[in-house]
């Protein structure tokens, strides 16, 4: 009865500043302590336990749903719908860059305990949260509050380090394959939101309608030319994924009632790190084959708890899966099954090794225990403030740091071990 007393539902218009706010809840704002999680749905109808497992971690939080067309339809499902206490859902429908900055906006993004985007034109949400202040904030959400984050079809393609933007539309898997370098070939990296465990991946959604394996290899493809390992995470329409802080990959669907799975997608983890496709050219059928193993797949069912799931921090370990391996052959893509890979992949398997000194620090901190990483050091606002490949032992300068509290996110063979220190 206190929920329903307090209870508040009202839009707010702003139409010549960008966005529109649809608001449910009790309009004083709460801080509580969230938990980190991001949670992939493939684009067709919710799932309901994935979207309670999300919302849990909101600690009974204030939610913000943002997209870029569409009401207020999140509202009451978040609410109360699931039968998870929150303070408040706030849905933000941002049209343009100024809705994107306006201050209204940036408090509400701010002071989320979870933000969920809505699906859409993933190209709307590049265009007008990318390279300002609210990406900034949604940064900030993930690294330094380390609260939960999730999307659905367009909310779900931006989600990954590397994503395909459709800038210039959508492309199917037949243009993809056999052009790899089509005009709807956009693919940003590493320039947009930075998730733990996502940093070297690109997702895709809707999978099975239509089949999109094939422009998924494509994307992996190009990101293979300039990245040593490169990993893809994909949905069936009515499949979730969800990733907790421990890296393990819950996939929610109804199979065996339907036929729903996502998909955990490697360049092969064996085959040498210039293994790049034997033919990715303009306007020419994609070849990656090598023997036929250029991919290593782990198709999940879905269940309705969650029960399959993949471990993303090894990409080597899951259950109620099946392996297989993909490889494209003249822009035709084929799938066969196989065995487990067997690889050394992760940073998790030396991370107690790994030692950040001095902490606090104060004109420079080191890393020692890892070589070969890349680093990437975050301000509270969650803003890169340094970024570099090093091949060898790692010291870097922060005399120029403002005080204050850092994340310093350290990444080999697409795994992320994340620390936080402060500047005296």
């Amino acid at each position: 009865m206190v929920k329903k007393l307090l209870l508040v539902f009202f839009p707010i218009v702003a139409a010549a500043q960008g966005y529109t706010s649809y608001f449910t809840g009790n309009p004083t704002n709460i801080t509580t302590t969230p938990e980190f999680g991001v949670c992939m749905m493939g684009g067709a109808t919710e799932h309901d336990n994935a979207m309670i497992w999300l919302l849990e971690k909101a600690n009974g939080g204030d939610v913000v749903v943002l997209r870029s067309s569409g009401s207020n339809g999140y509202n009451d499902y978040l609410y109360s719908e699931l039968g998870v206490d929150v303070n408040s859902v706030e849905t933000l429908v941002i049209t343009s860059v100024a809705g994107a900055t306006n201050p209204y906006v940036l408090d509400k993004v701010a002071n989320a305990e979870m933000i969920w985007f809505a699906g859409g034109d993933q190209w709307n949400y590049v265009s007008f949260f990318k390279d300002n202040a609210l990406e900034d904030l949604l940064n900030a959400h993930v690294n330094i509050k380390q609260a939960p984050i999730g999307g659905t079809s367009a909310g779900m393609a931006i989600l990954g380090g590397k994503y395909y933007s459709a800038q210039n539309g959508t492309i199917s898997s037949t243009q993809a394959t056999n052009n790899p370098f089509h005009a709807n070939m956009t693919i940003g990296q590493d320039d947009f939101l930075q998730i733990p465990l996502l940093a070297n991946v690109i997702t895709d959604t809707h999978y099975d309608n239509p089949d999109r394996r094939g422009r998924h290899a494509a994307f992996l493809a190009r990101l293979k030319v300039n990245n040593s390992r490169v990993f893809g995470i994909a949905c069936n329409e009515y499949v979730a994924v969800c990733i907790g802080t421990d890296g393990i990959a819950r996939v929610f669907g109804d199979y065996p009632a339907y036929e729903e799975f996502a998909y955990f997608i490697q360049s092969n983890c064996n085959l040498a790190t210039d293994s790049v496709p034997e033919v990715c050219a303009p306007n020419t059928p994609l070849t990656w084959d090598f023997d036929g193993q250029a991919l290593q797949v782990y198709k999940v069912p879905g269940t309705m708890h969650g029960s399959n799931f993949f471990n993303i921090t090894d990409w080597n370990s899951g259950s109620g899966g099946s392996w297989q391996d993909w490889s494209v052959q003249s822009a035709s893509l084929v799938g066969v099954n196989a065995v487990a890979p067997q690889c050394e992949l992760g940073i998790a398997d030396f991370a107690d090794d790994i030692v950040l000194s001095p902490v606090p620090f104060r004109d420079y901190f080191a890393i020692a225990g890892i070589t070969g990483a890349r680093v990437s050091v975050y301000d509270v606002q969650g803003r890169v403030v340094y970024e570099k490949d090093h091949d060898d032992a790692i010291s870097i300068e922060t005399s120029e740091f403002p005080s204050g509290l850092y994340l310093i996110s350290i990444e080999k063979d697409g795994k992320i071990l994340n620390k936080k220190a402060v500047k005296n």
